[in-house]
């Protein structure tokens, strides 16, 4: 958590001002038991008014001045939580934005925002306890204990007693409760992520009337989260009547010995009534630090989990001096004896695959299933880095170029499309900002998109629902394919972006395509043989491997696994 804390360092100055206050406070309470005394022993005892008005007006103004630290020190403190907490968000999220794909397969989704979300609100609140009680908790048990003494060294001896007792319970649990306090955090992440999925695929789950069995899965999460937070709970519940019955006994200790003390001639009674109060604060100060333990555990759980995303080093990042690197060959792209292995995977995805893609011309890739095609053109972009080999970018290797340098030359429709909440000319211009009404339109119109956003009731500045729920697959795939093109790259990369179109659409935005992007790379990966069979080089992918390179007529004529794929899809007549 300590690690957490050096974020704190622009707030320095807050935190030494309600540590300051918070002291202040402390020695306040511990001054108010000793007026009391002196108003009893010497205004009450002695009949002097004019001492227990002096006195009183003096504990008044302690009084007034203790509140005031606290509600002061309390504002300050929290303000100095929360800036921290958005802080700790913020830079969490900036980590994240530069993690490669295989970071974010290590840590997941769910758990990445539970770690953004409740994690920090468990450092958030730990801190505010931390500033309240790191000064006034010790302060206060070490200032009691020294005023007790003051007041009556032998009666003090109750605390010899009390204290070890309370110190050794107060470890106990802290062994005991440590444990379970990660384990909460890692069901929450359970938690998240099967109500994320559950709320995210509500189509399929209605689809295939599973909603019974997803009702359990999300009970079985919620039932193992409140089995943690029960055993947690019970040892809290089993903490507070000791630590209660210590407090009574205690005072009832004082009382018993301090009624003998005084009537032996050996106390007085203002200086009983001191002690006891002086007793409480003890207790009190012990009871804050028991409470203090309670939540820094399950805060350290959370802080740990902070710092393990805060501690990854991304594997994808930018050399230095690369930001000016710039090739001289535009849009020129080549893959050299590329391999590429997924973590922990025994085979490797891709294997020893050479060749090249020139501006002007259209290259496909097709295969089967598993065959490694989004693999392979999820490493242009560098959404991983290649194991073996290399790929170069207009003749540079994109290890040598900066990412948002290598970025902006590519356009990129994924495999699956992905809109995002805002309106349809929001989305597209997402590709590119100062994108003009014009080119939006246009981008538009060649993805053949412009038709079915006429007829919606806005038409461009009509809102899209949260992951594109209102719109139909084709339609996402259209904007996406806009959302690129307004970006008018060196580079278009289609990850079978067109399987959702129907067979009409697809030839018309091909059409399109070509007119638009004749000066651009082409790279389509399909499943579709009629997507792919006008492109002036398709590539046959088979297990990770290059099963052929050739146009349509020549990997009939030379290529296995292409024929298969054909003769699967087409009838003789239509190849002929």
């Amino acid at each position: 958590m300590l690690k957490l804390f050096k974020h704190l360092k622009p707030f320095a100055v807050s935190v030494i001002v309600v540590i300051l206050l918070f002291f202040i406070q402390s020695l306040a309470e511990l001054y108010l038991p000793t007026l009391m005394s002196d108003i009893v022993n010497e205004g009450i005892v002695k009949n002097d008014t004019n001492y227990i008005i002096h006195i009183g007006r003096i504990m008044i103004l302690v009084a007034l001045g203790d509140a005031v630290c606290v509600v002061v020190a309390n504002f300050i403190g929290s303000k100095v939580a929360v800036a921290l907490g958005r802080n700790l968000r913020d830079i969490l999220f900036k980590k994240a934005e530069k993690f490669s794909l295989h970071e974010f397969d290590k840590v997941g989704t769910a758990s990445m925002i539970t770690r953004t979300t409740n994690d920090i609100v468990q450092v958030q609140q730990v801190l505010v306890m931390i500033m309240r009680m790191m000064i006034s908790a010790p302060l206060m048990c070490i200032g009691g204990i020294i005023m007790a003494i003051h007041k009556d060294a032998e009666l003090s001896i109750i605390f010899a007693v009390v204290i070890p007792l309370l110190l050794i319970f107060i470890g106990v649990f802290l062994l005991k409760g440590l444990p379970y306090f990660r384990v909460m955090q890692e069901k929450l992440d359970k938690l998240n992520l099967v109500a994320r999925e559950g709320l995210t695929g509500i189509r399929v789950i209605r689809a295939f009337n599973r909603i019974n069995s997803e009702k359990k899965k999300f009970k079985k999460a919620n039932m193992e989260i409140r089995d943690v937070g029960l055993k947690v709970n019970r040892l809290m519940a089993g903490m507070m009547p000791v630590m209660m019955f210590s407090l009574s006994a205690t005072q009832i200790a004082v009382v018993w010995f301090g009624g003998l003390r005084i009537d032996s001639g050996h106390m007085q009674v203002g200086d009983m009534m001191a002690f006891i109060q002086y007793a409480m604060q003890i207790m009190f100060s012990f009871l804050m630090m028991a409470i203090m333990f309670v939540m820094i555990p399950r805060a350290q759980a959370s802080a740990v989990r902070i710092n393990e995303v805060l501690g990854m080093e991304p594997e994808i990042v930018d050399k230095e001096n690369v930001s000016n690197v710039q090739g001289d060959k535009r849009g020129y792209i080549e893959f050299k004896d590329v391999t590429f292995n997924y973590f922990g995977a025994e085979q490797p995805a891709i294997s020893n695959i050479s060749f090249s893609a020139k501006p002007g011309e259209i290259t496909a890739i097709i295969g089967g299933t598993g065959s490694g095609k989004s693999t392979l053109v999820n490493l242009i972009p560098r959404f991983y880095d290649v194991t073996e080999g290399s790929i170069l970018v207009d003749g540079v290797d994109v290890r040598d170029m900066s990412q948002e340098t290598l970025r902006s030359k590519i356009g990129f429709v994924p495999q699956k499309a992905v809109l995002f909440t805002g309106s349809i000319n929001d989305n597209i211009r997402y590709g590119k900002d100062d994108a003009t009404e014009e080119e939006i339109s246009k981008a538009a119109d060649i993805a053949q998109a412009t038709e079915f956003i006429s007829n919606m009731k806005d038409g461009f500045n009509s809102v899209i629902s949260q992951g594109g729920n209102n719109v139909s697959g084709g339609q996402k795939q259209r904007l996406s394919i806009a959302r690129a093109l307004v970006r008018r790259p060196e580079i278009y990369v289609f990850d079978d972006s067109f399987s959702a179109l129907d067979f009409k659409t697809d030839a018309r935005l091909r059409a399109a395509l070509k007119n638009e992007t004749k000066e651009s790379t082409v790279i389509i990966i399909a499943q579709r043989v009629s997507t792919v069979m006008d492109a002036d080089r398709i590539i046959v992918l088979d297990e990770g491997k290059i099963s052929g390179i050739g146009n349509h007529k020549e990997l009939l004529n030379t290529c296995d696994v292409y024929r298969e794929i054909v003769y699967s899809q087409l009838s003789e007549e239509e190849l002929a």
